[in-house]
């Protein structure tokens, strides 16, 4: 099978992440998988947006970028035409993006399936954390493409009940979570069954204030009991200065370390050196990356207790979810692992075995989509044939 991937991912994070496991699996089961995206994403540094981009973003008002992103379909969609007419795929994927309607079009126009990932309600999402000026047109076209899509793959069941709100028949929806790639995290056999006078608590990701971090660290200044505990924070973000601050504010340097940006492949080196991992906070419709690499590492985990969490987790048999409405209950938490190391463990072998038995993977995640792709072309190849017979009759019909 042929498949176009296409995007307009600028910079290579948890998105890019994402892209390229999914076409490493799409690969591996032998597929041709050609990425379409903006030229600037292989030569764009880890986590970081193009030059171009970032410039725009800090010179232009909103509603002007907001009309760039609109306007950038057209060499986008000529990029597609392009990679289309010399490729000839069999289907388009495509990692939904704001304004973002070039793969819609093009696969309309070449009448083959197409299939879209949803990771967010961008619209929406914007409107919250990006001052979104624009947003009928936003709302307008993230509906259209939903509406077009042959396939919607939401990451989460929480999604999938927005998507069906704007008028999504639910045969065309098909969850996927996100997954990861267990070859990144063999079999340790770390049972984190014994006595520690040193714990450390983990967080990786991208840093963002509304993750509450600034909690956890002044929980654990005020905290004097035993065991001692650390933090290590590993990824970049807006709000990691501000806790850098904080940290250095509460005279806590030497117990919380930064890491920084790391590359991929050492974050499961990091994750592995927690004892407790930490989803402080998540959006109510995200599948966390995070939660998947804690789970394959064997880490003890914490996170909200939200529908789209519990989708991956079941608090007291892989994870303990705290009530993110109830001040205090995340460090309750916390006290609770840091002193059980029994608990520990057994949530942590939980979570493993639950990767392997759902099969939260990327190579499932590419079985999924590769099943629902031949769907897609048989039930679009029918239709193309029925369009053909009614036309051909309404020609003999026409010559009467």
């Amino acid at each position: 099978m042929k498949i176009l991937y296409s995007h307009r991912i600028q910079s290579r994070d948890g998105q890019g992440l994402h892209l390229e496991q999914m076409v490493a699996a799409l690969r591996d089961m032998k597929h041709e998988v050609l990425v379409v995206g903006p030229p600037s994403y292989g030569r764009g540094g880890l986590g970081g947006d193009s030059g171009s981009v970032a410039l725009a973003r800090r010179l232009l008002p909103n509603w002007a970028t907001e009309l760039a992103e609109l306007a950038y379909n057209l060499p986008a969609y000529l990029r597609l035409l392009r990679a289309a007419r010399a490729f000839k795929p069999d289907a388009i994927y495509e990692r939904a993006n704001l304004f973002f309607i070039a793969g819609a079009i093009l696969a309309w126009q070449l009448r083959v399936p197409y299939l879209l990932e949803v990771n967010s309600p961008l619209a929406d999402e914007r409107s919250r954390f990006g001052n979104l000026q624009l947003r009928r047109l936003g709302h307008a076209t993230e509906r259209f493409i939903w509406r077009r899509a042959d396939c919607v793959l939401p990451v989460t069941e929480v999604l999938a009940h927005r998507i069906r709100a704007e008028g999504v028949p639910q045969e065309r929806i098909e969850v996927i979570p996100n997954g990861i790639d267990l070859t990144d995290f063999p079999p340790s056999g770390d049972a984190q069954s014994i006595e520690k006078e040193d714990i450390t608590l983990g967080f990786v990701g991208f840093v963002r204030s509304w993750h509450g971090l600034d909690r956890v660290l002044r929980a654990l200044a005020a905290w004097q009991g035993k065991p001692r505990l650390h933090l290590r924070l590993v990824g970049d973000g807006p709000a990691l200065v501000e806790l850098q601050d904080l940290a250095a504010e509460l005279g806590m340097s030497d117990r919380v370390r930064f890491t920084g940006l790391v590359e991929p492949g050492s974050v499961p080196i990091h994750i592995k050196e927690f004892d407790i991992a930490l989803q402080p906070a998540a959006v109510s419709y995200a599948s966390p990356l995070k939660i998947f690499e804690y789970m394959a590492a064997g880490r003890a985990i914490i996170a909200p207790d939200q529908p789209n969490i519990r989708e991956i987790l079941e608090n007291g048999r892989t994870a303990l979810l705290f009530d993110p409405a109830v001040p205090g209950t995340l460090w309750a938490a916390v006290i609770q692992l840091a002193q059980d190391p029994d608990l520990r463990a057994r949530l942590g072998r939980a979570a493993r075995q639950e990767v392997l038995q759902r099969d939260l993977t990327w190579p499932a995640n590419a079985r999924r989509v590769s099943a629902l792709t031949e769907v897609a072309m048989a039930h679009k190849i029918s239709a193309i044939r029925k369009q053909k017979t009614l036309d051909g009759l309404l020609r003999i019909g026409s010559r009467r």
